[in-house]
């Protein structure tokens, strides 16, 4: 027993939970400027780790501050590339390099594949 219920109802809450989570729609927005070797690194990292680990889970916009630069002043993006994860709560942002794969995962709060 724990707080009252059977450890099996612990359990089974728990994975309930654990299932929830590999459901989660991610909605990622990533500033970038133009079509620079910079941009297009960072396009790549991030569309590969989503597809890694994020597969059919996510919406990922990417944005052109040099072309929409009032998106930019909305989100206050103050350096590019930047990736914002809007969704699934709290926003987090992450600026400069994209390719350290467990940064990234860390700021998303996703669980590398073991």
């Amino acid at each position: 027993m724990q707080n009252g219920k059977p450890l099996s109802d612990s359990t089974q809450a728990f994975e309930q939970a654990a299932a929830r989570s590999q459901e989660m729609q991610y909605v990622l927005r990533l500033y970038v400027t133009g079509m620079t070797p910079r941009s297009t690194e960072a396009f790549a990292s991030i569309k590969a780790i989503c597809e890694e680990h994020l597969n059919g889970r996510y919406d990922l916009e990417v944005i052109d501050i040099y072309q929409n630069p009032e998106l930019a002043k909305e989100a206050q993006i103050i350096a590019a590339p930047t990736l914002v994860k809007e969704l699934p709560e709290p926003l987090r942002k992450l600026i400069g390099n994209l390719s350290d794969d467990e940064r990234v995962l860390r700021v998303l709060d996703v669980r590398p594949k073991e």
